[in-house]
């Protein structure tokens, strides 16, 4: 994506960032046409009111004269040209994440999230040919993630806005399937070329065709008034209008943006909250593997074998037992060996 079609969607979701003052001579320009778009002048009030903020192609070719001619902007410090990349990037992308899933909160979330690998990777992403397409894609691919579905506060999607064409729309979008949602987003709503919408959707350039095909086919099919359109380009620039102007519904729901400086430090912090678990967690491996090297047998103990029937030997046989009635017989014996019939009576010679 070039710079013209990130400043484009910058100025047409949200007002433009305030001019930053101009940076000193010896700063470098690297990280400052990373973030060019968030000093794009704000387009005037006959221009199309389009969710990508494009104007017609002459004022189009002028702007792009104009910017190979003059010198970005640099920025001082890498602070500096993150906080112009979110001031200029953050509340369209929150805007953008909202028509993917239709949950406010997760689109804030998204966005958030995004910023965090950008100041995690920020080298990569100051010198990457177009920082806020870097920063797009990370949003895109958190605000999707199939995983959100097991979140409970994910689970249902917020209310739709009032409008019924709006509502319709919205509807109709989460309705398609991810990947030709993200598709008609990238190509109808900021108003990416083909190749590049399939680059970054991860897909090849036919593939990415025959999606946005069903996709503006499943659209049409739900919102009646898009079926006004008699050629593809009309079509295509209706649902950019619409898709704008449900962008742009509930401007106040996407401004609960932390500030810059508070992301930034965020992404810290979370960075040092997973270094130290992952310390801890290889200091607890370590310790356990110490503690089974130590207690563990240093010769081979052979088990012992489990018992087996012996067959063939006779079972253990000897007197019967002796029970109370025997002991009683016997103890009678002895006491009282002379009384009784004569006959019984032994005699002794």
């Amino acid at each position: 994506m070039t710079e013209r079609s990130t400043s484009d969607a910058g100025a047409a979701m949200s007002p433009p960032a305030p001019p930053h003052p101009p940076p000193p001579p010896e700063a470098e320009g690297a990280a400052g046409a990373a973030v060019a778009a968030a000093d794009a002048p704000e387009p005037e009030s006959g221009s199309k009111a389009e969710f990508e903020g494009g104007s017609d192609p002459e004022g189009a070719s002028e702007s792009e004269d104009a910017s190979e001619s003059e010198p970005a902007p640099g920025y001082a410090t890498p602070i500096e040209a993150f906080e112009a990349l979110y001031a200029s990037c953050a509340t369209p992308l929150v805007q953008q994440a909202y028509l993917l899933t239709g949950r406010r909160r997760l689109s804030r979330e998204a966005v958030e999230r995004a910023f965090h690998l950008a100041w995690q990777h920020w080298p990569e992403v100051a010198t990457d040919a177009d920082p806020g397409g870097w920063v797009r894609a990370a949003a895109h691919d958190y605000a999707l993630s199939p995983w959100h579905r097991f979140r409970r506060v994910h689970r249902h999607p917020d209310h739709p806005p009032a409008d019924p064409g709006l509502r319709a729309l919205l509807l109709a979008l989460l309705d398609l399937p991810p990947s030709y949602r993200r598709t008609l987003l990238l190509y109808d709503g900021l108003g990416l070329d083909l190749p590049e919408t399939a680059a970054e959707t991860q897909a090849s350039t036919p593939a990415a065709a025959s999606r946005l095909v069903h996709a503006r086919e499943a659209v049409v099919a739900r919102v009646p008034e898009l079926a006004a359109a008699a050629t593809p380009e009309a079509l295509s620039e209706l649902l950019r209008a619409r898709i704008g102007a449900l962008a742009a519904a509930e401007p106040g729901k996407a401004a609960r943006l932390p500030g810059a400086g508070g992301v930034r430090y965020r992404g810290e912090r979370r960075i040092q909250v997973w270094t130290r678990a992952a310390v801890a967690l290889t200091a607890a491996v370590a310790g356990a593997t110490a503690f089974t090297v130590s207690t563990a047998p240093t010769h081979y103990i052979p088990p012992v074998a489990p018992g087996q029937r012996v067959e063939g030997v006779p079972l253990n046989s000897g007197p019967q037992r002796v029970t109370e009635e025997h002991m009683e017989l016997h103890r009678k014996l002895l006491n009282e060996p002379v009384h009784g019939p004569e006959r019984l009576v032994p005699e002794f010679r």
